[in-house]
C-alpha cells in the first residue's frame, strides 16, 4: 500500500517571533512538493502567529494535556491549541516521557483528547541505548505501542513516530537495516491491534534526521516520513529533507 509521506518538524523549546520568517520558505517548499505532507510543531507561544503567517502550512503543538480544562497550571488543552490555530500535536515524545515522567497511559489519553477535538496526533515511541544494547529494543517499542495507541486509531488522524532515544540530537542514527526492522515490528504490532487499518497508518522515523541522511532514511521500507528536530529550525536544513521525501 502506498502511503503519502509526512515530514514534520519539532522546534522543541526554541524559536521566537523573529524565527517565524523561516516558515515562509518551508511553506513554499510544501506548496512545491504537493505529494508530501509538511507540518511544523512550534512552542505554544508561537502557534497563533505561525498559523496566521503561513495559513497553508500545517502548524501544530508540541504537547497537550489530556483534560479539556481544570486546575493544571502551566498546561494547555487540545481545545486551547486548536483555538490558537494548531491542526495537530505531538504526544509522548521521549523528552517528555523522561523529563516529565509521562507513561503510556498518559500518552494514550492525550492522543484521545486530540481526536476528541478534531486534531491529529503524532504518537512517539522509542528505546534507550541501554535497552537496545540489552537486545530489548523491539520489545520496549512494541510495548509502548500497546500502551500508547489511542482507541479508534485511524490513518486519518493518527501517526506513529519511532525515535530511538539515543539518536535524538546526538548525530547518531541506526543503520537503514535497523530502522527497517523496527518499522516492520511496529507495523506488525499495529496489525495485531487494529487489523487492516495498520497498513494505512503512517509510521515516521525520527532521530538526528539531516539533509545528508534523509534520502536514505525516508526510503527505507515502512518509513512513511520523518519527525525532524533541530534540522527543522531553519528552512536551509528542513527544505532539503522535504525534497528528499519525494
Amino acid at each position: 500500500m502506498t502511503r503519502r509521506k509526512l515530514v514534520a518538524g519539532n522546534w522543541k523549546m526554541n524559536g521566537s517571533h523573529a524565527a517565524l520568517s523561516e516558515l515562509d520558505a518551508i511553506a513554499e517548499a510544501a506548496a512545491a512538493h504537493t505529494s508530501i505532507d509538511v507540518a511544523v510543531a512550534v512552542p505554544a507561544t508561537l502557534i497563533a502567529p505561525a498559523a496566521t503567517r503561513v495559513p497553508a502550512l500545517s502548524i501544530g503543538a508540541e504537547d497537550v494535556h489530556a483534560a479539556d480544562h481544570g486546575a493544571h497550571t502551566g498546561c494547555v488543552s487540545a481545545a486551547m491549541v486548536k483555538e490558537a490555530g494548531a491542526r495537530f500535536s505531538i504526544v509522548g515524545h521521549s523528552e517528555r516521557r523522561a523529563d516529565q515522567g509521562e507513561r503510556d497511559a498518559d500518552v494514550k489519553a492525550k492522543a484521545e483528547a486530540l481526536h476528541r477535538h478534531g486534531l491529529n496526533a503524532i504518537v512517539c515511541v522509542g528505546e534507550t541505548l541501554d535497552e537496545r544494547e540489552a537486545g530489548r529494543a523491539e520489545a520496549v517499542v512494541t510495548a509502548q505501542i500497546a500502551g500508547s495507541l489511542p482507541d479508534g486509531a485511524a490513518a486519518e488522524w493518527c501517526a506513529i513516530a519511532y525515535e530511538p532515544v539515543w539518536a535524538i540530537g546526538t548525530g547518531r542514527t541506526p543503520t537503514a537495516a535497523d530502522v527497517a526492522a523496527m518499522q516492520g515490528a511496529i507495523r506488525a504490532k499495529l496489525r495485531a491491534m487494529i487489523g487492516e487499518e495498520a497498513d494505512r497508518l503512517r509510521i515516521l522515523y525520527g532521530g538526528s534526521v539531516t539533509p545528508d541522511n534523509a534520502r536514505e532514511l525516508l526510503h527505507v521500507a515502512d518509513v512513511d516520513g520523518a519527525l525532524v528536530g533541530g534540522a527543522s529550525l531553519t528552512a536551509a536544513k528542513f527544505v532539503p529533507i522535504i525534497a528528499a521525501a519525494n
